[in-house]
């Protein structure tokens, strides 16, 4: 099979979702299938690029590990014509996005759709919320997820989301896999993480908590802050260690000042990739107060590195972390410190049969496996939708699509 992936955000780019794409393409490659990758240009990647189509782009102001396509869109259309594509995979509602649509439309293909982003969790970035609305937001990705074959949602939210929203077409919920593998301690770990508590300035008895994310107002790590004193009056020993970087870091570098525990907080910044497994396996729990994941990897490579989690939940999180062995849950910014504090005084052993089975479900594998199984149904659901419109009714569209093809051309060129 031939798939076209149209995305706005591609490696060399850090991102999850460019992470996700990266894992799918190179999964589905093992599967013997041809993925050929649309995407917008970025300085740092490398001149000779197999499968890789890139149009010139510049990043978008509000946020700046995406980036818009400002040319070359026409030629990347009919660059996909001669590939003969048997089904097209669009990872953006913008406009690759949009590309891949007019592509799937052209060779009378089915469009598959994942929608990765919970877009108003991030409207106060564009213009501080004052232009786009929650309304425009679910005007649009109605719209938008309604005119493809499918939808692939990773999580239970956000198929619960795109519902509220009135989207009618098919979906499917397929949570994103990752290389657990890449996470798995080797015999070299244990003098590895010593190494590395002493690096952080961290003595042998003390608790420590992870945190890893871009450092951004939405993934509410103030409330981690806010709690903690909460803890250390209970456990003075725990340590609270930050991974990342982003536009909320000296806030929340304040926020720490103001709460009196600057000596208990520790801003690490952005680590290198070689670097981010080991920094799971040295924690002794990964936290997280965020509600706006529409399914975060970074609960996942806590997990396949065998670190417990205690996070604030949600549908898919209460079902990722299924047994205690693993970690918990909690509901509110407010159950953080108690739960915590909770689950280390009793302590869970790890299970490895649990972690086994669970490894599994959240593997490139399983994740490879169960999109080509949706790219199956869809394309035989594409077939039948057609069959039933050759069945109706000719109507004259030639005038029509006459005007949408100058229209493509005038947009494209």
């Amino acid at each position: 099979m031939k798939i076209g992936f149209f995305t706005d955000t591609y490696f060399p780019q850090v991102s999850g979702v460019a992470t996700s794409i990266k894992t799918l393409k190179d999964e589905l490659v093992k599967l013997g299938h041809e993925v050929i990758i649309f995407t917008t240009t970025d300085p740092n990647a490398p001149d000779d690029e197999e499968g890789i189509i890139r149009m010139p782009s510049v990043p978008f102001i509000s946020f700046k590990d995406r980036r818009i396509v400002v040319r070359g869109m026409w030629d990347a259309y009919m660059i996909a014509k001669e590939f003969e594509l048997d089904l097209v995979h669009t990872h953006t509602e913008f406009g690759v996005g949009f590309l891949g649509k007019v592509v799937g439309k052209s060779l009378h293909i089915p469009v598959v759709h994942t929608y990765h982003t919970m877009y108003e969790d991030y409207l106060h970035y564009i213009a501080h919320g004052k232009v786009l609305r929650p309304t425009h937001v679910k005007i649009f990705s109605r719209v938008f997820a309604n005119h493809t074959s499918g939808v692939v949602c990773p999580s239970e939210r956000v198929i619960a989301t795109l519902r509220k929203y009135g989207v009618v077409t098919p979906m499917r919920i397929i949570p994103t896999g990752i290389e657990t593998k890449k996470f798995e301690p080797n015999e070299n770990t244990p003098t590895e993480i010593a190494q590395l508590r002493t690096f952080l300035g961290m003595e042998k008895d003390e608790t420590f908590l992870l945190s890893l994310s871009r450092l951004s107002y939405e993934k509410n790590i103030q409330a981690l802050i806010q709690k903690l004193p909460d803890i250390l009056q209970v456990k003075p020993s725990v340590r609270l260690v930050i991974v990342g970087k982003g536009p909320y870091e000296e806030e929340l570098k304040q926020l720490a000042f103001i709460e009196g525990i600057t000596d208990r907080v520790l801003f690490v910044g952005e680590v290198p990739n070689d670097q981010v497994a080991l920094y799971y396996q040295a924690a002794d729990y990964f936290v997280c107060t965020s509600t706006s994941e529409s399914q975060g990897l970074t609960y996942l490579e806590a997990m396949a590195s065998g670190t417990q989690l205690v996070v604030e939940g949600n549908d898919y999180l209460d079902h990722l972390v299924d047994d205690f062995s693993l970690g918990a849950t909690f509901k509110t910014d407010d159950e953080f410190a108690s739960m915590l504090l909770s689950y280390m005084a009793e302590n869970p052993a790890k299970n490895p049969e649990v972690l086994a089975r669970k490894k599994y479900e959240i593997s490139a594998e399983s994740f490879g496996k169960s999109m080509l199984a949706f790219y199956n149904e869809m394309i035989v659901y594409y077939e039948k939708v057609q069959a039933e419109k050759e069945q109706r009714p000719e109507v004259d569209t030639s005038t029509k699509t006459k005007k949408h093809k100058r229209l493509f051309k005038g947009i494209f060129h």
